[in-house]
């Protein structure tokens, strides 16, 4: 597989100590949080909420924790003060970075963002300054060897169910989608018994780049670890071939 492997890093995080397993946990309550207060508690009204309940079994949060988060969430509307939003720039070597927050302090968050851009020797741009070289697309991976289904019958059940596209790689499947029929794909796999490694909507890079430089690298490396250590922090994009 390439060096930018979703599964790879997948694989890499989920292997990780329990903090950072804690940490993903707690950003996936605060968007349970968000999309109860958004949309109400109930998923099958709720697109939004239908999303993250995925992402978090893909992230393996036991069903027990997500009710008490909903049912916290819908008792709680009032208090949740939680808003999104996305910063972007450039890393070492023109590495595109987009950062999207989740926070209740955003001069905290902005503070801090530019800080993990700045001791990595990058800077913070304006919006849209590098979100023209992603696509927003639904993303599914399937680990081989958590799967039984045949890779034809597979490909066909997700182009059935409207994925766009559909890639082999050595040890895991990619299903992409629009980000509208990214939760009708997800549910037809999940009523199929297929179990997903990773199932979100994400901003996947148009061309990658690599990095030659030793320095550079050491440099993107702090600015992703100091971004990735961030609670405000939901997710990071970037177009590095690792």
């Amino acid at each position: 597989m390439s060096g930018h492997s979703k599964f790879a890093n997948i694989k890499h995080k989920k292997e990780k100590n329990d903090a950072a397993k804690g940490k993903i946990f707690t950003i996936i309550g605060r968007e349970i949080a968000v999309a109860v207060k958004e949309g109400g508690p109930d998923p099958a009204n709720n697109f939004k909420l239908a999303q993250v309940i995925a992402k978090a079994k893909s992230n393996n949060m036991p069903n027990d924790t997500i009710d008490r988060g909903i049912k916290k969430a819908a008792g709680d509307v009032g208090n949740v003060n939680y808003k999104y939003v996305t910063y972007e720039g450039y890393g070492p070597g023109g590495i595109a970075i987009i950062v999207d927050a989740l926070t209740d302090n955003q001069n905290r968050t902005a503070a801090n963002i530019r800080n993990a851009f700045t001791k990595g020797q990058g800077s913070i741009g304006t919006q849209g300054c590098v979100s023209f070289m992603f696509d927003k697309k639904g993303q599914i991976i399937i680990d081989k060897e958590e799967c039984s289904a045949e890779s034809d019958d597979l490909m066909m059940m997700a182009l059935d169910a409207g994925a766009e596209d559909f890639a082999e790689e050595e040890d895991s499947y990619e299903i992409l989608t629009d980000p509208d029929g990214f939760e009708d794909v997800r549910k037809a796999l999940e009523e199929a018994g297929i179990q997903m490694a990773s199932a979100d909507v994400t901003m996947i890079p148009q061309n990658y780049v690599e990095l030659t430089d030793e320095t550079a690298v050491k440099n993107l490396q702090k600015t992703l670890d100091l971004l990735d250590e961030d609670d405000d922090v939901q997710a990071v994009y970037h177009n590095w071939d690792e």
